[in-house]
């Protein structure tokens, strides 16, 4: 909607002659008096959205035999507006380059014919002869405006041609600021895509800076730590990531949980676990099988293992995945608490898909020892013991474990019966 009330100002002020013929003719032949009242009716018509009439009357005007190149040009430029009021861009574009053949053009309606044409280009999304006409307008202009070289730079964005678009933007931009005037947002914004899809991530850092100064948007912030990211600047990253939550202004749950993982990376578990139960508690974040085992991890790494095992516990019901179980088995083993660690390792040797059997095995014996479950125990170490990763810490504790079975049953023995003394006799003469 913004392209075309430019092109209407652009197309009015060229038809504007028709009501001050005499200064803008002062470098043309003078328009003769049957051709400025066809145009005058005309332009009242199309006005009117009167299109089939006003377009009658101007193709009635094109038969004349005695026309001047300024006259051909005004009823070409006024046919142009018409067809552009009507939408038929196609017809538009005919028009104005036929407005373009015309000999000693006014440089002004040159000028304005050569930025409409490359806007109605954009408009069909014919960008490479839209790009054609503003060098061509570039060329034609002493002193191009920052906006002509804006519609360049676009044109080349628009071809992806993201390197040839830099110059043009960044000098739309610089020509802005020297008038006084603050650049305008969907310019940088161009200029910020053009750096991320050159993977400038530096050069993207100025750019969101400004853009952050001129329109504070929390999604430009977001951006900035996004680079950061890219950059290898975590640190930079989680400080204003934190600061935007601090502030109340990150309520997007993917963000929260990025904040959440950078705190990790930082070695700040104890702050990412108090936010994920926070977030989790408060329904902002999914209570998932991934958010549940990221906070289990987050009070593991603070030394909470007590905190780590209810959401590890929900995570592994959630998934069914055997390894969830397993880590919920060292949890446990971490705590003494012999009898969960066991039930736990069990649950997850039986739903399958546990990485390491074999240490799984070794956990699920030590569990068993700890309960004195001693024969269990040496099915889990012997079992363990089949791969050759874990042989030789099985075949330690199988050891020991024999030594205190063979302990355990030394104790167990009772000594044999023992014939009866015969009474003494002196207790037989008493």
């Amino acid at each position: 909607m913004g392209l075309r009330v430019i092109l209407c100002c652009l197309l009015l002020c060229c038809t504007a002659p028709l009501a001050a013929q005499e200064e803008q003719t002062k470098q043309t032949v003078a328009m003769s008096q049957q051709v400025f009242e066809g145009l005058q009716e005309a332009q009242g018509l199309i006005e009117g959205k009167q299109y089939a009439q006003g377009l009658a009357i101007l193709a009635e005007l094109r038969k004349e035999s005695d026309l001047s190149p300024y006259e051909t040009a005004q009823i070409w430029n006024l046919t142009a507006y018409a067809y552009y009021l009507k939408e038929d861009y196609k017809n538009a574009i005919g028009a104005y380059l036929k407005v373009m053949q015309q000999d000693g053009l006014p440089e002004a309606l040159e000028q304005s014919t050569l930025k409409t044409l490359s806007q109605l280009y954009f408009t069909v999304e014919d960008y490479a002869r839209a790009l054609t006409v503003v060098d061509r307008l570039i060329a034609a202009i002493a002193d191009p405006s920052p906006d002509v070289y804006m519609l360049k730079g676009q044109a080349h964005f628009q071809l992806e041609q993201y390197r040839e678009a830099l110059k043009p933007i960044r000098t739309a931009i610089d020509k802005y600021r020297a008038q006084g005037k603050t650049p305008q947002e969907n310019w940088l914004l161009l200029l910020r895509v053009c750096y991320y899809e050159l993977g400038d991530f530096k050069a993207m850092i100025g750019v969101l800076k400004e853009l952050i100064r001129l329109y504070p948007k929390e999604q430009y912030l977001l951006t900035l730590a996004g680079v950061y990211s890219e950059l290898g600047d975590t640190r930079k990253q989680l400080a204003l990531t934190e600061a935007l939550y601090e502030d109340g202004r990150l309520s997007d749950p993917l963000q929260i949980v990025n904040l959440a993982n950078l705190y990790l990376v930082h070695g700040v578990p104890y702050k990412a676990a108090k936010l994920l139960d926070a977030e989790l508690g408060g329904g902002r974040v999914e209570e998932n099988e991934r958010h549940l085992r990221l906070l289990s991890q987050a009070w593991y790494q603070a030394r909470e293992d007590a905190k780590a095992i209810p959401p590890l516990a929900r995570a592994a019901a959630q998934s069914g995945d055997g390894e969830l179980y397993v880590r919920l088995a060292q949890s446990y083993i971490n705590l003494d608490r012999w009898e969960e660690a066991a039930e736990a390792v069990s649950k997850g040797l039986a739903k399958g898909g546990v990485k390491r059997t074999d240490t799984a095995n070794i956990m699920l014996g030590m569990a068993l020892f700890n309960q004195r479950k001693l024969e269990a125990a040496r099915r889990a170490f012997a079992t363990a013991a089949r791969d050759k990763r874990s042989a030789k810490a099985a075949n330690q504790w199988l050891a020991y474990v024999d030594s205190e079975l063979s302990r355990a049953s030394s104790l167990e023995q009772t000594l044999p019966e023992q014939e009866r003394r015969e009474q003494d006799k002196i207790l037989e003469n008493l």
